[in-house]
């Protein structure tokens, strides 16, 4: 049945509904609808655009440049990564405390608390701006006590005091992994000395030939740069080198100059390492530092946005600590005959440095494979320093210095082609890093080999001039006398545990009932 009305039958609809007063409502309500809906989007439309409807921009619209727009999500991101690494100070402070003998462990407490302190102030007047400012390939010469810097770092679009507290809290990383070779010696004016050397000088200025936006091993490679035939730049995602093996040598150097602490017999000589006085708070400490390491290494994308760059980065975080544990625990079984819990938590810890270089460029087998040789490495480092007679009361050189270079040369042996660059909105993977193992050849491994060489042989001579100076003058080893009250007691005149003093005189009951039998 044809139900289609003609034009007259819809006019007769019409009038008979406009009598109604409910029709009459509806049409009302119908019609002011559709037009303040057109109202609105008109309106939107010329405040979006009002060139296009013949009006004029309004007078008072800024004129944004690309480096004052921040990026609000990528600046929470870098905060709260930020936090994070500034918690391993926590970490660092536990390990270091756990592992010392316990007269000298106030003495640890106090170091790791002032080296914060006196980092954050030489970090705000000049080492930031030696460090990541322009100037030239060897040290940055702007934005000094933070003055004249732009709303955001660079191109990141994060927020540049964002950025700040973000680096603010790997200087204070490197400083803290120095002090771990020097423990139970050190005199606390020579240990303030040298503290503002590396936090102020060494690792700010040598940093920037990475990390700074005109270093020269940053630009290596290119025309017209340093060693142009590299034809590649050095990289360091997240500090093997510009972190850890700067705090590394620096480390060995003072390890050198100070020599072993009173009564340090080594394995040559018919001893063995003086043994710590809480393992229960040295790991704790080291799983602090590995929980902080989530902001170490994905943190350092400066971007929340790159979604699976994070991901990968924060797996191959993982998988590294992981092996680097269970093999450092094998090869110090192996001679031993023990499941040593030092060398595991050392060992985890030295698959945390070595993937901190290449974190963003390998795949998840990569990081399993470099993560495990890190946890062999860091065990025959210690033997080594064992056999050099160097004391170095927590492994700092191996797990650092040594495992520093590791990860920095495994980039260039397992980058998997895969990867480029991360972004502020997402990755760049138009032109990917590859290594040895993948095809990519000697060239990106050659140049990872001259970027560890340059800043590991600059840092270690560096650091010896300086700390011999500092002995030269009488600063920097603990009086005989001091070292044998105990440093707590000389230095600062309390002990970590006055409720009971540990002694060859005064023995608890039971221990002395244990050796009886």
């Amino acid at each position: 049945m044809n139900t289609k009305l003609s034009l007259s039958q819809k006019v007769s609809r019409l009038g008979a509904r406009l009598r109604d007063s409910e029709w009459r409502r509806y049409g009302a309500l119908l019609v002011a609808g559709k037009f303040t809906a057109i109202a609105l989007l008109l309106v939107a439309f010329a405040f979006m655009n009002p060139g296009l409807l013949g009006l004029n921009a309004h007078a008072a619209d800024p004129v944004l440049k690309g480096n004052d727009i921040v990026n609000p999500i990528n600046t929470v991101w870098t905060l709260v990564a930020a936090f994070l690494v500034f918690g391993m100070q926590v970490g660092f402070t536990m390990l270091e405390a756990g592992f010392c003998r316990s007269r000298e462990t106030v003495n640890v407490l106090m170091e790791c608390v002032i080296d914060t302190c006196m980092c954050g102030i030489l970090f705000y007047a000049f080492g930031f701006a030696f460090m990541f400012s322009h100037g030239n390939g060897f040290i940055g010469m702007n934005w000094f006590f933070l003055q004249g810097a732009p709303a955001t770092y660079e191109g990141t679009g994060v927020a540049f005091l964002a950025v700040w507290i973000f680096q603010f809290a790997f200087a204070d990383t490197c400083s803290t992994i120095t002090s771990g070779a020097m423990i139970g010696r050190t005199a606390w004016i020579g240990d303030i000395i040298y503290s503002i050397c590396v936090s102020g000088f060494i690792y700010p200025i040598i940093g920037h030939w990475t990390w700074g936006p005109d270093g020269f091993l940053a630009t290596m490679g290119a025309k017209d740069t340093f060693l142009p035939w590299v034809g590649t730049s050095f990289h360091d995602f997240a500090g093997s080198t510009v972190v850890h093996s700067i705090g590394g040598f620096v480390a060995l150097a003072g390890a050198i100059v100070l020599g072993p602490r009173l009564g340090r017999k080594f394995k040559r000589d018919g001893g063995g390492p003086m043994l710590p006085h809480d393992l229960t708070i040295a790991v704790s400490g080291g799983l602090l530092l590995w929980f902080g390491w989530y902001g170490f290494n994905p943190g350092s994308t400066l971007s929340a946005m790159d979604f699976v760059g994070i991901g990968r980065v924060a797996t191959n975080t993982t998988l590294a600590a992981c092996a680097g544990g269970i093999m450092a625990m094998i090869a110090a079984y192996i001679p031993n005959r023990k499941w040593d819990v030092s060398f595991t938590t050392n060992g985890f810890l030295a698959g945390l440095v070595a993937i901190t270089c290449p974190c963003y460029w390998v795949s998840p087998t990569g990081a399993v494979l470099l993560g495990g040789v890190a946890g062999v490495l860091v065990y025959l480092g210690v033997e080594l320093l064992e056999y050099l007679r160097i004391d170095d009361p927590i492994g700092a050189v191996p797990v650092h210095g040594f495992c520093g270079i590791w990860g920095t040369l495994s980039l260039g042996l397992f980058a998997s082609g895969e990867f480029g660059a991360t972004g502020n909105f997402g990755p760049d993977n138009s032109a990917p890093l590859k290594g040895l193992f993948y095809g990519g050849g000697t060239q990106l491994l050659t140049a990872q080999f001259i970027g560890s060489a340059i800043t590991c042989l600059a840092t270690f001579g560096v650091s010896l001039i300086v700390m011999y100076a500092i002995n030269a003058i009488g600063l920097l080893r603990l009086s005989k006398e001091g070292e044998l009250e105990g440093m707590d007691l000389h230095e600062h005149g309390i002990s970590a545990y006055p409720e009971y003093v540990i002694s060859s005189v005064v023995t608890p009951a039971a221990m002395q009932i244990s050796r009886d039998r």
